[in-house]
């Protein structure tokens, strides 16, 4: 059959949903054997976008996403989307075309090394140099792709190529199983385990993914120890939990940080250090650390290891689990907790209740924010001021349910990604929250949330400026440089597009604007002024912001 046919075979093989992307001369071929394929395309208006999709169709998954984008323009604009899938541990692949072979040597019309760029953002980056490996090179990006921790992988087809004859057949995936943990580890995390006087988990990214919550859970349930999660962790206990601590990350003071303060012994569980550098949570070092990953812990002075488990998460939580079969009642009191978590909730609900016109308080909307979404729905934050209130205020019932980059950090994630999200969960209310500088990186594809009928709803947080580089810079110089900008009228705006828009002007209209915009029928924006003054009193009460962007 001819090359390109063989490839949609191959994504077909794999149970490949979706392909997200924008067409080209060059993948021309491509498109076509598309055409005839169970595979839907969903065209998109920018690249970035497309890889944004396929990056919160991973996460939320865990099966890689396929993204496809023509070659020179088409690929770099691919760039971002796909080193965010990367850095954030989503499963992706990549496809993109290529200059005819007979002139990659040269200089061409829109050839570049398209590998070598990709290269550092990537897992595994080929280019497919004869029709008979599609197969291979295919199995193997996937394989690469979805395998712990999973990134992305990128596959370049060169446009003579896709049209040339194949001979080969499509190569099974065959499930992965991974390692059971050393028993040897296990005793020693056993030991140092039970010589804790006073231990906490902190539960990253890997927590939430291949099982792990479940035995996470029962884990802390039976030692009775407290479990905080970072970021992207948010949902591995859930929140009405007396285990659950609640998210760090935020503020270099804080309440769930005392809690790591005073912890002897660390037990990390899926955590990844570009989530929390451990330099903000055990600069002394003083801390006997017992890693759980998929893979050996990162070298860090910061983040020495007591003992590693390196192997299935849940396997290895499993395994402990059953170390400790003996205890009749928890090891741990719970309830030496409970003050972080009252604090916590205290500050939760701290302006429930507020009744201001024009800006509007960052607590009050995470507020009603979490009342609007059930348990099951899911919220996607953009990059901006309003991810730092996300990651403090709102809690999560379970996992994957809130997704925050906090690995590359870009902004211009959530608009796209909660399109993806809506097609995966068309039954679940899917809310992307983005400043009013992050969503107009992505705002051409709020016109393809319109045409697949993907009805999401987008707040957006006006302040009319960079404010999370304004809160940074009044923390460390207590100025800022020019950072203002003007908005459209993002009412008009939705409505250009076809989508619905709503603005509020008084904090007690939120919610209801809220259900409104859930239940029109349509994608929806919703704009609201900010108060980000709230910003500089949450730095002063608690302390410097520390988080990364």
């Amino acid at each position: 059959m001819k090359a390109s046919d063989l490839l949609v075979k191959c994504l077909e093989a794999e149970g490949v949903e979706y392909i997200f992307g924008l067409p080209g001369e060059e993948n021309a071929d491509v498109m076509m054997s598309l055409r005839d394929s169970s595979i839907p395309f969903i065209l998109c208006r920018h690249e970035q976008a497309a890889a944004f999709m396929a990056d919160a169709y991973g996460r939320l998954t865990g099966k890689a996403a396929v993204c496809l984008a023509t070659l020179g323009p088409g690929a770099t604009n691919l760039v971002t989307g796909v080193a965010d899938a990367n850095m954030d541990r989503s499963p992706m692949v990549v496809l993109t075309g290529q200059a005819d072979t007979r002139r990659m040597h040269k200089e061409s019309h829109q050839a570049m090394d398209v590998i070598a760029m990709f290269r550092p953002i990537t897992k595994w980056a080929a280019t497919i140099a004869h029709p008979n490996n599609i197969p291979e090179v295919v199995r193997k990006a996937f394989k690469i792709a979805e395998h712990e921790k999973p990134g992305a992988c990128l596959i370049e087809l060169p446009e003579d190529l896709a049209h040339a004859d194949a001979t080969t057949t499509p190569i099974p995936p065959l499930r992965l199983r991974r390692p059971a943990p050393d028993h040897k580890a296990v005793a020693r995390a056993v030991e140092v385990i039970r010589g804790a006087k006073n231990p906490v988990i902190l539960a990253g990214n890997g927590a939430v993914r291949k099982r792990s919550s479940a035995q996470l859970c029962a884990f802390a349930k039976k030692m009775g120890i407290g479990v905080i999660n970072t970021f992207m962790g948010k949902g591995a206990v859930p929140r009405s939990s007396p285990h659950c601590l609640f998210t760090v990350g935020l503020q270099a003071r804080d309440h769930v940080l005392t809690a790591l303060e005073e912890a002897d012994v660390v037990i990390t569980v899926g955590y990844d250090l570009v989530e929390y550098h451990p330099s903000l949570w055990n600069k002394t070092g003083s801390r006997q650390i017992v890693h759980i990953d998929f893979l050996p812990a990162e070298v860090d002075e910061n983040y020495r290891i007591e003992v590693e488990l390196t192997c299935d998460i849940a396997n290895a939580l499993w395994a402990l689990n059953d170390a400790f079969s003996d205890i009749e009642e928890p090891m741990h009191d719970i309830g030496r907790h409970a003050r972080v978590r009252e604090k916590m909730l205290a500050d939760f609900a701290e302006y429930k209740d507020d009744k201001t016109d024009g800006k509007i308080k960052p607590q009050k909307a995470m507020w009603d924010v979490r009342a609007a979404m059930g348990s099951s729905d899911i919220l996607l934050s953009d990059v901006g001021a309003h991810k730092m209130w996300i990651a403090r205020y709102y809690q999560c019932d379970e996992p994957n349910t809130c997704l925050i980059s906090n690995g590359f950090c870009s902004m211009g994630f959530a608009l796209p990604g909660a399109i993806a999200a809506k097609m995966i969960y068309p039954d679940r209310r899917v809310l992307a929250i983005c400043g009013d500088a992050g969503v107009l990186m992505n705002i051409q594809d709020f016109e393809t949330a319109v045409r697949y009928k993907s009805n999401i709803v987008c707040l957006i947080w006006e302040d009319r400026a960079y404010g999370l580089i304004e809160w940074k810079q009044e923390n460390q110089f207590k100025t800022h440089c020019d950072l203002s900008f003007t908005n459209p009228d993002f009412v008009k705006l939705a409505e250009a597009f076809g989508g619905a828009g709503f603005r509020v002007k008084r904090s007690v209209d939120l919610r209801d604007t809220l259900e409104r915009a859930f239940n029109c029928g349509k994608p929806a924006l919703i704009t609201m002024d900010v108060d980000y003054q709230e910003n500089i009193r949450l730095s002063e009460r608690l302390g410097q912001i520390k988080c990364t962007i």
